[in-house]
Order: C-alpha cells, then sequence, then structure tokens
C-alpha cells in the first residue's frame, strides 16, 4: 500500500508541474498579444471547483478543479474546452482570440508545447549540472544481457553483450533508449563467449516486441542489498552482501533465472549456493507463498563499473538540450507503432505512467520521468487531432496557407469531435491498464 501511495504521489506532483508549465506558455503568450485570458485551472472544474481565487483588478480567475485529467486555460474569443458558444455570438473584440493575425494565434497555441520542450531541456540541464551523467557501458555487463523469448527466436542467446547493430557501434546499452535500434536494425552484432556473433534480424520482428513485456536487461549476480525483517532470508540467516549463485543442482547463473527458480519452489524447501566475504556456502530456505524470500537486490549499477561525467553549470544546458532530444527521437520512432494491432494493445492510463515511477522517493529518478513525461506530452499535444493544440495548430496553418478562416461552427464541430475520442482514448488506455492488472 505504502509503495502504491508513492507512486501515486510521484504521478501527481510531475503530472501538476507539467499542466502548470504547459498552460502557462498558452497565458504567457495570450498576454503578450493582450489576448484576455478568464481562467487558468489545474484539472477541470465542471460544476464547481476545490480552490478558485480572482485577484483584484485581474482578469484572470485562478483556481484547481476536481477531475484531474490535465488543466485549461480559458481564452477569450476561442472555441476550447469550455465550448462557451454564447460569448461567440456577442460582437467580437479587440482583446479576443479571434480577433488576432493567425500567426499570434498560432504562437498562442504552440505556447504550451514549447514550455514543455523547454521544462525537459532546463530539467535534464539540472540534473546534469547537479549529478552528472551516469551510464554503464555495454563492455563492463560482464554477465551479458538477459532477453526476451522474441529475440532469442531471432538468435539472440541470454549473456550476449551487443556490440553494434548495421555498423554502428554500441557503446552503452540503456534497457530502454538503445531497445528501438536494435529490434529496428538489419543486423545485430553481439559478443558471444569471447567471440563476436553477428545475428540477421528477421522481417516483423519490431512490431512482435511490442507484445511482450520485456524486452532486455542487465544480467547480472544476484547480491543481497536489503533482508526484511521476519522472511523467508531473516530466518535463513542470509546477510547483506551475500552473492547467491545458485539453486539446488543448478548453479552459475544470474539474478533473473534466480528469481525465476525462487518463484518454481515456493513454499518448498531449497539449497542456495552462495559466496560470503569469498567463502562458499549452502543454505537451505523455503520460499514463501508468493515464491519470494524478501531481500532487495544491488542493482547492476553498484555491481559493475560505470562511468560518470560531470557538467559545469554552463556546460550542462547543451548536455541537457542533447538529452531532451535524444528521448525525444527515440519516442518519435515508437510512436508509429502505436497505430499498429499490437501498439493498441500495449496502450496504458495513469496505472502504466504511475508504474514507471520508482517504489522508493528518489529526486533524480523523479526529475529524470518528469522530463521524459515532459517531452511525451509536448509531442503527443502536436499531433493533429481537434481538441489537442495540434488541432488547432492545424486549422490555422490551414488560414494561413488558404487565407481562408474555418468557420466557428466547425471549429465547434470538430472540437467536440475531438473531446470525444479524447475521452475514449483515455477510458480505453486505463480500461487496459485495468484488463491487465486483472489478468495478469
Amino acid at each position: 500500500m505504502e509503495t502504491i501511495l508513492i507512486k501515486a504521489l510521484q504521478l501527481i506532483l510531475s503530472l501538476s508541474i507539467l499542466v502548470i508549465i504547459h498552460e502557462c506558455g498558452h497565458f504567457l503568450f495570450a498576454r503578450v498579444f493582450n489576448v484576455r485570458v478568464e481562467k487558468f485551472y489545474l484539472f477541470f472544474n465542471p460544476w464547481f471547483s476545490l480552490f478558485k481565487y480572482k485577484p483584484k483588478n485581474s482578469e484572470t480567475e485562478y483556481g484547481i478543479g476536481w477531475v484531474p485529467l490535465g488543466g485549461f486555460v480559458k481564452i477569450s474569443g476561442m472555441i476550447d474546452e469550455s465550448m462557451d458558444k454564447e460569448a461567440l455570438k456577442q460582437a467580437p473584440q479587440p482583446w479576443e482570440f479571434r480577433t488576432k493575425p493567425a500567426g499570434q494565434r498560432l504562437l498562442i497555441m504552440v505556447g504550451g508545447v514549447l514550455m514543455n520542450f523547454i521544462l525537459a531541456f532546463f530539467i535534464y540541464a539540472m540534473i546534469a549540472f547537479a549529478w552528472g551523467e551516469k551510464y554503464l557501458p555495454a563492455s563492463n555487463v560482464k554477465m551479458g544481457f538477459t532477453y526476451n523469448e522474441t529475440f532469442r527466436e531471432a538468435g539472440f542467446e541470454n549473456g550476449d553483450i551487443p556490440v553494434s547493430y548495421d555498423g554502428i557501434s554500441i557503446e552503452m546499452v540503456d534497457v530502454r533508449s538503445e531497445l528501438l535500434n536494435l529490434i529496428e536494425a538489419k543486423e545485430v552484432t553481439v559478443l558471444r563467449k569471447g567471440e563476436k556473433v553477428t545475428i540477421p534480424i528477421p522481417i516483423g520482428f519490431s512490431t512482435k516486441n511490442l507484445m511482450e513485456k520485456t524486452h532486455i536487461d542487465y544480467r547480472y549476480p544476484f547480491v543481497v542489498e536489503k533482508i526484511s525483517g521476519g522472511a523467508p532470508a531473516s530466518k535463513a540467516g542470509l546477510e547483506p552482501g551475500d552473492s547467491i549463485t545458485g539453486v539446488n543442482e543448478i548453479d552459475g547463473i544470474a539474478a533473473g533465472e534466480i528469481s525465476t527458480l525462487l518463484a518454481e519452489n515456493k513454499e518448498k524447501e531449497i539449497t542456495l549456493h552462495l559466496y560470503r566475504q569469498g567463502e562458499a556456502l549452502d543454505i537451505s530456505i523455503t520460499p514463501n507463498e508468493s515464491g519470494k524470500i524478501g531481500v532487495a537486490l544491488r542493482s547492476p549499477y553498484l555491481i559493475y563499473e560505470t562511468v560518470q561525467k560531470h557538467y559545469g553549470f554552463f556546460a550542462a544546458f547543451p548536455a541537457g538540450i542533447r538529452m531532451g532530444i535524444e528521448i525525444a527521437q527515440e519516442y518519435l520512432k515508437g510512436l508509429k507503432y502505436l497505430f499498429t494491432k499490437e501498439g493498441a494493445q500495449s496502450v496504458g492510463g495513469f496505472g502504466t505512467i504511475a508504474g514507471i515511477f520508482p517504489e522508493q522517493w528518489n529526486w533524480v529518478a523523479f526529475w529524470s520521468m518528469t522530463a521524459f513525461l515532459s517531452i511525451i506530452l509536448g509531442i503527443m499535444n502536436l499531433l493533429p487531432v481537434p481538441a489537442l493544440d495540434g488541432g488547432h495548430v492545424m486549422f490555422l496553418l490551414y488560414e494561413v496557407v488558404s487565407g481562408r478562416k474555418p468557420s466557428d461552427k466547425f471549429l465547434e464541430y470538430a472540437q467536440m469531435t475531438g473531446m470525444i475520442l479524447l475521452m475514449a482514448l483515455i477510458l480505453y488506455a486505463n480500461g487496459m491498464d485495468i484488463i491487465r492488472a486483472v489478468f495478469k
């Protein structure tokens, strides 16, 4: 329960920051061009608000709604989420969105997305400045990597270390960012038992991988970091620092294989082979009903030698921009799979998003995920879908090119259609979360 609460709090705080910054982009550009902003809200407020405040001599009401699905700014003279048709029946006023030149309206609409990208670049820059950039070179992962069934069917073996794809050398294999490069390559060269092996990638490999829950991961020793009081590990006498190498008659295996064997032997007495301060030991233990022994594992980043890059204050900004652009490129590569059958089945809602945050509060991880989500929010908002910023931009570009402005009635219908599509997508995504939770 505590883990769920920590993940939920991180999700709420992260999304609140992103929504406020996004809406600030619209707000600031609107004010630059003397367009009146009637409301600035975090979350939506149908029927009532949890909080609202209008400063003296201000045209804008600030508030917090009760439906946590984003936020909005209500801009005078614009067809938006409020669907305020009555205001549009009045004579156009000089402070309204609809009376401004198309170029100014375009900047107001892209202001939110622009702020999301700027925020992501800034966060990555501050991470680089405060904590540096740490990565694990592929060559330092001595036990190699583990691969899912689709990878193994293509010719990969657990323990393989990728060294290049399509002739491009791999310095680092980040289990998230490098994945798309591997699954979209024509061939991948790996180091297998000290020898280089080239694996041709079959047609349809990338699409098939979308249906897998896991893809590739670091293969590393099962080293005990922490032990839960009263757990099987505590009763059996395990100690932090113990390196478990095998179960029963199987020895010399990695953490993932050991976890699988523990799950297969739940509530059965087994023998663990381990090393403690260089001494080989055998310990009897009985995994609980969930196949767990109550230990936290040491991270591969603490087991293998990592490389740490440090940046000065000014050098951190180009590094942050580079990190943000790399993340955006990776996301755009994967976005095309969203419109496949497999991609549609892999869509997730708030539960999926919360799942990417760590179980314990970690500021580096929190800010990294917030920057990552800011990139995603910026890209998704640029999609040419009515009700999204990209839909408004699409109609404004049509106006700029053709010289003709779509009618208010057309924009009303487009906005309504877009909102219905978005609500359907939100329900579908969160429904998929529920289905996966029930049938996992």
